[in-house]
């Protein structure tokens, strides 16, 4: 059953994150991008660590794996990939984002690489990475600009958005590297108020203390993203890459895009075109080549029970 609650997780993951971008799109139109991203997780830590006092009897990081742990995730998962996000968004469209911020699998696999010395990968799981960011690509609907590669418009919102993309993926392999003995929730509360402290910091750094009014709609895009898209999606995002490894946490970036078009178009009634159902068939064929042997085992269980089933009534 571990195998159904993985997969629940990580599409609930997936819709969350999703939901996210149509959040911070609101709020930006209030608040600036680097306070809005520290308040953020000024929420989501004081609900954590509320929660992790409560439920754990010893919630504080005692080894030297607890606190690179935290450190790494508060820093660059947390604090550099959030900040670095916002900011990219402001300056570069949402299609030319999505398609650079979905470079995390193929960044997290280079920095496994590098740092493990292996990712688990065969031919077919490579070429499965590659279909999948194409159908990233496709589902985005990138313009004319990004087609042609005239990115001057957008220069530097790419390159913001693709060190947000490395910090992530960087982030994510040195927390599985730390081996932290802490549960993967303490590790994600420490994490956020650690990463808050430096988002606030950055933020009084370079953009002062600016005069903000909250309207109503930027509140609730605020709670949904401490509550939800931060506080219970971070959770889940730790605990796949406690068990699964940085890699398949990463794949989320995937889904995310997919996901965040399906929003679009049944709230905001945003056109789906057949490139889009194309770019969705590519994602699943790709994850179906990197998830190959699982999806075999499973079919294998299926008809398994299937046969068991009719034989009974035999």
């Amino acid at each position: 059953m571990s195998r159904y609650r993985d997969v629940g997780l990580f599409f609930l993951l997936s819709s969350l994150w999703g939901g996210s971008f149509v959040a911070i799109e609101v709020g930006l139109e209030d608040l600036p991008p680097v306070l809005f991203a520290a308040l953020r997780f000024d929420v989501a830590a004081v609900l954590l660590l509320g929660y992790v006092a409560l439920r754990l009897d010893d919630p504080l990081p005692r080894t030297r794996g607890d606190v690179g742990a935290i450190v790494a995730s508060g820093l660059l998962i947390v604090a550099a990939n959030n900040t670095l996000l916002f900011v990219g968004q402001t300056q570069t469209t949402g299609s030319i984002a999505s398609i650079v911020y979905s470079l995390n699998p193929i960044l997290t696999t280079a920095f496994a690489a590098l740092l493990v010395g292996s990712v688990g990968l065969d031919v077919r799981g490579y070429v499965g990475v590659l279909l999948g960011l194409v159908g990233v690509v496709v589902v985005a609907g990138p313009d004319r600009a990004l087609l042609t590669g005239d990115l001057s418009n957008d220069a530097i919102g790419v390159a913001i958005v693709f060190c947000a993309a490395v910090a992530v993926s960087l982030g994510s392999v040195l927390v599985r590297r730390a081996d932290a003995r802490l549960p993967s929730v303490a590790v994600t509360g420490w994490s956020m108020a650690f990463g808050a402290v430096v988002i606030h910091a950055s933020s009084l750094a370079a953009e002062g203390i600016p005069s903000v009014s909250f309207s109503a709609q930027t509140g609730l895009a605020l709670l949904f993203l401490g509550v939800f898209a931060s506080a219970l999606a971070y959770s889940i995002y730790f605990d796949i890459l406690d068990r699964q490894g940085p890699f398949q946490a990463n794949l989320v970036a995937y889904v995310v895009p997919v996901v965040a078009t399906l929003l679009g178009w049944s709230l905001l009634e945003e056109e789906i075109t057949a490139m889009t159902v194309g770019g969705f068939l590519l994602v699943f064929l790709g994850f179906a080549l990197v998830k190959y042997e699982t999806l075999a085992a499973e079919f294998s269980n299926v008809r398994a029970g299937a046969r068991a089933i009719i034989g009974a009534f035999r």
